[in-house]
């Protein structure tokens, strides 16, 4: 499936995609260690700075989904990461001069998280309108492989690089990848379709601030999928500080066991992703989305009963391989799976909102975890999400719903040979 080419188009896309990822990567936590750092916060504020960017981020993204919708996406896309690229640089500029304030880093968070969301929003309904509509699994299968190798690579990268140049070198690197991948966008070429069948609304309306999380809850095909897909990465995201705090603390794992047991984890990414094509044909869509997407919720309780010493490293690192495995294979169909089930004028918007609340939920959940974890200790609140990850799976539609066709020929190359 990674061998097949789609064009130089998609190259130059993937290409940015790519550069921007590793970016992302290397500066994971980068944030939490400049505010321990060089600010020296504590705790609470490197938590509320991390719920706060992300809740607060996804609220002021709430306008943007109609706002792309009637424009066109790559214009879009290259603002957005020039936005990312200037906020981001404003940080280890503020840091020389002296004059970094944990508000600034705050306010970074917001603009970043943000852009984030419109990026991603444009990036789907471009993909969609760039690659034809049996490649898209294979171009999702790629962005998912890209993923879980930059997050592999990325973030043992980025932290020996502020031990080695300072607490803000990987966020520079981070602002250098969205300029990179502003250039790559720029050099995909050709023409771009227009933006909407629609002409764009003079100023926002509540209706259209509304449309995609409406067009969501109207579907039988989207709505579970939606549920599913938000707890799931919710519940993920909440468990992992208290297992840092978990295997940093009380079992007393050095950090470079730590940064193991999750970068090596990461080649499942890469194993499902190559396997998705060939199950996703042996077995067919519905099948392969309900079997991935119960097994990648059955892990997670297991690290509940992680110990100290080489015995609970393999532990973790099996979970993690497991979790991971099944998300390699889950993430590129469903991805694809949605953009087929979303029309023209309506992608941004739907995919907007499915960001925008998967990110409040992370955000919310992890403050919510943080107080459970101060109360019942981090093992037991890592269980209940474990245990609460178990039940999402109820949430995974059993029966294929999406609505037929009137005929072959409307469908398109991928679904008629799947079906």
């Amino acid at each position: 499936m990674l061998g097949r080419s789609l064009g130089r188009q998609f190259s130059w896309f993937w290409a940015a995609y790519a550069v921007s990822a590793f970016g992302t990567w290397l500066a994971f936590d980068a944030f939490a260690l400049i505010a321990i750092l060089a600010l020296d916060a504590g705790p609470a504020e490197v938590s509320a700075l991390a719920a706060a960017g992300l809740a607060v981020g996804a609220v002021v993204a709430v306008p943007l989904g109609p706002w792309v919708e009637f424009r066109r996406k790559r214009p879009v896309m290259i603002a957005m990461d020039l936005i990312r690229f200037a906020a981001l640089m404003s940080v280890p500029a503020a840091y020389l001069l002296d004059r970094l304030s944990f508000a600034h880093l705050l306010v970074v968070a917001v603009v970043v998280g943000a852009a984030a969301i419109a990026f991603t929003a444009a990036s789907g309904a471009c993909l969609k309108a760039l690659v034809r509509p049996a490649d898209l699994l294979v171009a999702n299968g790629r962005f998912e492989a890209t993923t879980w190798t930059a997050t592999a690579l990325g973030p043992p990268l980025g932290t020996a690089a502020i031990g080695l140049v300072g607490p803000v070198a990987s966020v520079a690197a981070n602002a250098v990848s969205f300029l990179l991948s502003a250039a790559g966008i720029r050099a995909i070429g050709g023409h771009e379709p227009s933006a909407a069948p629609t002409a764009a609304p003079s100023r926002p309306r509540a209706r259209d601030l509304l449309e995609g999380w409406r067009h969501i809850l109207a579907s039988p095909v989207l709505r579970p999928l939606f549920f599913n897909t938000v707890l799931v990465s919710g519940l993920i995201m909440a468990a992992t500080p208290l297992l840092a705090v978990l295997m940093l603390g009380e079992l007393g794992f050095t950090p470079w066991q730590y940064g193991l047991a999750f970068g090596v984890p990461c080649v499942g990414g890469l194993i499902g992703s190559r396997l998705a094509g060939p199950l996703l044909a042996r077995y067919g869509r519905h099948k392969v989305m309900l079997t991935a997407g119960t097994l990648r919720a059955c892990w997670c309780v297991g690290l509940a009963f992680v110990g100290p010493g080489p015995a609970g490293l393999v532990l973790v690192i099996i979970v993690e391989l497991g979790l991971i495995t099944c998300m390699g294979v889950f993430n590129p169909v469903f991805a694809t799976y949605r953009l087929e089930q979303l029309p023209p004028d309506r992608v941004v918007r739907t995919l907007s909102a499915w960001s925008i609340t998967s990110k409040a939920t992370v955000a919310a959940l992890t403050g919510l975890w943080g107080l459970l974890a101060a109360l019942t200790g981090p093992r037991t609140a890592i269980a209940i999400a474990g245990v609460l990850l178990l039940a999402t799976s109820l949430l995974l539609p059993r029966h294929d719903r999406t609505p037929p066709l009137r005929n072959a020929d409307q469908a398109p190359p991928e679904r008629r040979t799947l079906a």
